[in-house]
């Protein structure tokens, strides 16, 4: 199975500017864990996740004053549509994260994370026979 297959194609795109309050809110109403951060000034795309604004807040950060920007992942490893879900895994292992943003085009086209891994290699769940 290939990554286009698992990866979500609605994406939250993020501005630098906006406040981790803004972005928390934005997250919460899309019921995802992570954004797509771009950056018009550097053309670059990184990566805001809910761990992202956790660890702010758990340094006393206000979430109205802290920036996007501020706590954005800028090193992001990304991944095609044509990867497969195996090598999406083995990456997200490896670096100890759980989102990978998936290019194609030089842009983004989607978010893969280990909630669409499982979702696609565990069956959905069945009704226990009493």
């Amino acid at each position: 199975m290939l990554v286009r297959d698992a990866m979500s194609t609605l994406i939250l795109t993020l501005g630098p500017a906006h406040t981790l309050r803004q972005a928390a809110c934005l997250m919460s109403g899309r019921r995802v864990g992570a954004a797509v951060v771009l950056d018009p000034e550097t053309s670059g795309v990184g990566i805001l996740t809910e761990r992202d604004i956790l660890n702010s807040l758990g340094a006393g950060h206000d979430p109205d004053r802290e920036t996007v920007g501020a706590h954005t992942t800028n090193n992001v490893v990304f991944c095609t549509p044509d990867a497969t879900l195996q090598e999406a895994a083995e990456a997200m292992a490896h670096g100890g994260f759980r989102h990978l943003i998936v290019l194609a085009d030089g842009g983004p086209v989607g978010i893969v994370s280990v909630r669409d891994v499982i979702r696609c290699w565990v069956p959905a769940r069945r009704t226990v026979p009493a």
